[in-house]
């Protein structure tokens, strides 16, 4: 259920500082580099990417009060509609494939936190996430927002993940720990450009705490 996993006061504190951790680390490189287009995946699907990039969004703006996009550009499984419980419009992939182009529906779902969901899935989105429409609407998403954060597919299945990773200014590679094996987040690394990979998050660690309090589920950020 979304409210178990999202920040919020039913999360455990341990998890919430680490994404309060993750959300300082971004600012910090904000105001080194000016990054502001943020590309959150994994090496293979089911990693925790999409509720690191949720959560992250709603840290920034609840927290630093930026004023966040968070796009569900994972179009063959898209799921932040799901999240936060928004009915099923005209998304992402519509605007990318419409013709004429029509104006993206982007939704407010807090003061300072908006979203754009997916909108249909697309088994086959590569051509569409690497157009030059994409390019612009992550340009004009730019000059409005503090930060986009893009959850995107998983980089390790796409053939295009070089380019779709030049959108973005930054990229962050989520991996759960004990599952991904380590070829293919070396494989991901490749795909997507050492140089581009401002950290990693490694998700579902298991740590020692004190008797009865959760054990499994935590996030921790480490710098590239």
């Amino acid at each position: 259920h979304a409210e178990k996993v999202i920040v919020s006061s039913a999360m455990p504190q341990a998890l919430r500082e680490q994404y309060r951790r993750l959300a300082a680390a971004l600012h910090h490189a904000q105001a080194e580099s000016g990054i502001r287009v943020l590309m959150v995946t994994s090496a293979v699907p089911d990693e925790g990417k999409t509720l690191t990039a949720t959560n992250i969004a709603l840290t920034l703006s609840e927290s630093y009060h930026r004023r966040v996009l968070l796009i569900d550009a994972d179009l063959r499984r898209p799921s932040i509609g799901d999240v936060f419980q928004i009915p099923k419009v005209f998304g992402l992939n519509e605007a990318l494939s419409s013709v004429p182009e029509r104006k993206v529906s982007v939704i407010q779902v807090s003061q300072n936190l908006s979203v754009l969901t997916a909108g249909a899935p697309d088994p086959d989105p590569m051509s569409a996430l690497t157009s030059e429409r994409m390019r612009r609407l992550l340009s004009e998403a730019a000059a409005v927002f503090d930060w986009v954060v893009i959850d995107t597919p998983p980089v390790g299945i796409l053939t295009d993940a070089k380019l779709l990773g030049a959108m973005a200014d930054a990229a962050l590679l989520v991996i759960r720990a004990g599952k991904t094996p380590a070829a293919l987040i070396q494989r991901a690394v490749e795909a997507l450009g050492r140089n581009r990979i401002l950290g990693v998050v490694l998700n579902r660690t298991e740590v020692r705490r004190t008797p009865g309090a959760d054990s499994y589920y935590n996030s921790y950020y480490y710098g590239a």
